[in-house]
């Protein structure tokens, strides 16, 4: 365990959307999670995810998540 000072922001997370990571799917199931994490509804965020292809999926993924979620191609 560290001890961190309140004032530090917590580390970003990375997905390489070039890897398994990158898998619509599994892109969904994250967003799942960090929407419970966060208080939203993720079932509400997946169907917007959907609407389209998958440029549009990995824009709604930023749009939720991209404060602290960073995307590499």
């Amino acid at each position: 365990m560290a001890i961190k000072s309140r004032h530090e922001l917590p580390a970003r997370i990375t997905i390489d959307l070039n890897g398994p990571e990158g898998n619509a799917f599994v892109l969904m199931g994250k967003a799942k999670g960090f929407a419970r994490d966060l208080g939203l509804d993720g079932e509400l965020i997946v169907q917007e995810m959907m609407l389209g292809d998958y440029e549009d999926l990995i824009k709604t993924f930023d749009h939720y998540f991209g404060e602290f979620v960073d995307l590499y191609r």
